[in-house]
């Protein structure tokens, strides 16, 4: 099971984003969600889901804008749940606290733990953070080529959805790293996979 633990950046001196972030990724991701996305305490929200895409996507959503601070934690969850995350516990909120906390000294503002078998978050993190790097130097138009690839189209019909050549459309995507970002999707979710798994077998050896 997978913990996803976010804190807002400089919630002092910035209007509170949380409210509007819940309502987002609530309607956005609920089918995905073992339970709502609940805010915690203070400026803080959280997410939890067994799935690993599911996880990995809330990530890549929450880091896009560097407004938050966001943590990944892998590990049991005690059962049953109850009717909110903030009220949830176990082996995956602690890890995802701790990450929380080193994300906010991390320069891409993320990082991934694990208590029962930390090794494979340590991969994670590596890996992932090689991803944010990549769309930390994404340029606007980077962004919205890669909006509207993801959306369903292919890179052609984005170009010409955005009035540009199919050649520009090419370097624009290069430009912005889309095609090592989708190929990095499927290999960074077996990855957090195969991190769920170790905390699983570890948990019944």
């Amino acid at each position: 099971m997978f913990v996803i633990t976010a804190d807002q950046v400089d919630s002092r001196t910035r209007p509170d984003i949380v409210t509007g972030a819940l309502d987002d990724l609530n309607e956005r991701y609920s089918d995905r969600l073992e339970l709502p996305v609940d805010r915690n305490a203070g400026d803080e929200i959280q997410a939890l889901t067994a799935d690993p895409r599911t996880a990995l996507d809330l990530v890549l959503e929450l880091t896009r804008r560097g407004m938050w601070s966001v943590g990944l934690g892998a590990g049991s969850i005690r059962t049953p749940l109850p009717a909110e995350t903030r009220e949830a516990s176990g082996d995956a909120f602690i890890a995802a606290r701790e990450a929380v906390t080193r994300a906010k000294r991390s320069p891409t503002r993320f990082a991934v733990n694990a208590i029962v078998a930390p090794r494979p978050a340590e991969d994670a993190e590596a890996l992932v953070n090689l991803l944010l790097t990549i769309r930390e130097s994404r340029s606007p138009a980077g962004w919205e080529l890669y909006d509207l690839v993801v959306s369903g189209l292919t890179q052609a019909e984005a170009g010409a959805r955005l009035g540009i050549t199919p050649q520009s459309a090419s370097d624009r995507a290069r430009a912005a790293g889309l095609r090592a970002e989708l190929a990095a999707i499927g290999a960074l979710t077996r990855l957090l996979t195969s991190l769920d798994d170790a905390q699983l077998r570890t948990d019944t050896a």
